[in-house]
């Protein structure tokens, strides 16, 4: 089994998360007591927030390259960051780094064409929504048609997430709020949705709109990480 190094603290709630999958994945693939080698750097959220809610991106990538060298020479063999936010420098990290580092786009992305979704949306952070890296990422590499919303309703998804999810708070009315804004995008012809921030699963799920297809980029990286750790697939 190979050690699986995690970028995490960007948020606590989403890092926990894919600790858990990962583990129960692993366990379901080899049975008895089985679980996964995992090595986590949790940041300080506090310096993930500052970078991206001022757009200081050179000083995040110079940070989490350093991180991902420790991750490396701690003894990972792949590399995953559990932030959609964060992969803005995802190209700076996999320079720094001897191991693979396996991009929470393509996963996804893989799952959008094997369902034969050519347009869904994107929701996220404000910079998932409003700049172009993970939405060239899916529509260049794999032909997907993105559609994302309005700037006013991304800056209050955007607040959601920073002040309610990253924090372990959910509320109803926040989950309305994700929910109507999926209702908005398929009436504009999204065929699915893209969960492109890891905390978004924890506040809805596929059970809250049966018939949209939702793809939780959380759970299918810690799919493909797992394939990576124990069949050598990247």
């Amino acid at each position: 089994m190979k050690t699986i190094g995690i970028l995490g603290g960007s948020s606590d709630q989403a890092t926990a998360e894919y600790y858990s999958r990962i583990n129960k994945a692993v366990n379901a693939r080899l049975g008895g007591w089985h679980t996964g080698q995992i090595l986590i750097y949790s940041m300080d959220f506090a310096t993930s927030e500052h970078f991206v809610r001022n757009n200081l991106w050179e000083e995040a990538a110079e940070y989490l390259a350093d991180k991902a060298q420790r991750l490396e020479r701690a003894g990972a063999d792949l590399l995953l960051c559990v932030s959609n936010t964060l992969h803005r420098v995802a190209d700076r990290i996999a320079a720094s780094v001897g191991i693979p580092f396996l991009h929470i786009a393509d996963p996804t992305a893989q799952a959008i064409c094997a369902a034969g979704l050519p347009r869904v949306a994107l929701l996220g952070t404000k910079p998932v929504m409003s700049l172009d890296y993970l939405q060239r990422r899916y529509r260049d590499k794999f032909g997907i048609e993105i559609l994302v919303p309005p700037e006013p309703e991304q800056d209050e998804l955007d607040r959601i997430i920073f002040d309610e999810l990253c924090r372990g708070v959910f509320t109803a009315s926040s989950k309305a709020a994700y929910l109507n804004a999926i209702d908005a995008l398929r009436a504009r012809g999204a065929q699915g949705v893209i969960l492109g921030c890891t905390e978004i699963p924890l506040l809805i799920d596929q059970q809250d709109r049966p018939d949209v297809p939702m793809f939780n980029t959380l759970a299918l990286h810690v799919e493909a990480a797992v394939t990576a750790a124990l069949d050598g697939v990247v």
